[in-house]
């Protein structure tokens, strides 16, 4: 069986996007088999206008200047790269339609399924975090 990476990004902001996309990426790079599921807070990550919705809590705003010091990708890029080495991008369907979205809402790639088809996944994980 192929390792496996099951991530449930459910937190607001930008530090949940960092997060979620650092360890998926590491899991790629690991040759897992990585899928993330997002939902609640987390569903605007992979939304178009993300970007302008997902911002550093107050506390963390530092992080903004270490992070262009150290030359860390912006969360698009990471999106990116996170599509390039096969990282399934799950949202959630029961969260969508609460929020009245629509797929088209959404960044190319994203897949939409519910709690369970995501369960069935993770199921089969020998890693599963949850941001």
């Amino acid at each position: 069986m192929a390792k496996r990476v099951a991530i449930i990004a459910s937190g607001g902001g930008l530090e949940t996007a960092y997060k979620t996309f650092n360890i998926a990426l590491a899991g790629a790079a690991m040759d897992a088999e990585v899928a993330i599921f997002f939902t609640f807070e987390g569903l605007p990550i992979v939304h178009k206008q993300g970007p302008s919705m997902l911002k550093l809590k107050p506390e963390n705003e530092p992080m903004a200047e270490g992070f262009a010091r150290t030359n860390v990708p912006p969360i698009d890029q990471l999106i990116e790269a996170a599509k390039e080495s096969g990282i399934r991008l799950i949202a959630c369907q029961m969260t969508v339609d609460a929020l009245g979205w629509k797929a088209d809402d959404f960044i190319d790639g994203v897949e939409f399924a519910g709690a369970a088809t995501f369960l069935d996944y993770a199921m089969e994980a020998q890693v599963t975090l949850n941001f």
